[in-house]
């Protein structure tokens, strides 16, 4: 299906759920120096925004997933967008944990579901995707049939891109790098100088401006 990315994208930047600071790299928790930082949680303070996303997914899953019996949203960027979701087409919800509880049942997966159901995950943002695919890991164990992921935003790694292939698991964004960079440079959020640095993040970021 067509999706308009810079329309998204747009939003994103309006609210400051994404910055771009080339010359002022932020530093991620896995110690990557990075020119962009993305919070999408702040999209669920903007209700235009955020009823702008759950519509879209909504479009991609009904388009895609047509038989989707259950969202699950990942824990815990997307459990808000995902309740959303799952209510606005009236299916159920659960919501897949980073790990194992450590005390009573232990589980992964939290909430109600069936062997065989087919779900569709939901996640806020791509960068590696190792967060996300464990994610699809654990509803498999967990017998379920992942008919595919979307997302919010995705960075565009290549590593990504061989991770969900890998893990033979379909993946839609929403917005992308490339159509942000494309609006930060049309819009002048970005001079066309500093575009350069942001390409070369991308294609390796554990190294860049080390």
């Amino acid at each position: 299906m067509d999706i308009n990315k810079t329309k998204l994208a747009e939003q994103l930047l309006q609210i400051k759920a994404i910055k771009l600071q080339p010359t002022n790299p932020f530093t991620w928790a896995s110690g990557w120096n990075s020119p962009i930082y993305c919070d999408n949680r702040k999209t669920l303070s903007f209700p235009e925004t955020r009823n702008y996303i759950r519509d879209r997914f909504v479009e991609v899953i009904n388009e895609k997933y047509p038989n989707a019996e259950v969202i699950a949203g990942v824990a815990t960027g997307a459990i808000a967008i995902g309740v959303l979701i799952a209510e606005k087409m009236n299916l159920p919800f659960i919501y897949v944990r980073s790990s194992s509880k450590g005390h009573g049942l232990q589980n992964k997966v939290e909430g109600y579901y069936e062997e065989n159901q087919k779900v569709v995950v939901i996640e806020d943002l791509i960068s590696t995707g190792g967060s996300s695919l464990k994610a699809v890991e654990a509803l498999r164990e967990a017998k379920c049939e992942v008919l595919g992921m979307v997302a919010i935003f995705t960075y565009g790694f290549k590593l990504a891109d061989e991770n969900f292939e890998k893990y033979n698991c379909d993946l839609t964004t929403l917005s992308d790098y490339n159509a942000l960079l494309e609006l930060a440079v049309k819009t002048k959020y970005i001079s066309d100088e500093q575009v350069p640095t942001l390409n070369e993040w991308r294609k390796s970021p554990e190294t860049w401006n080390k």
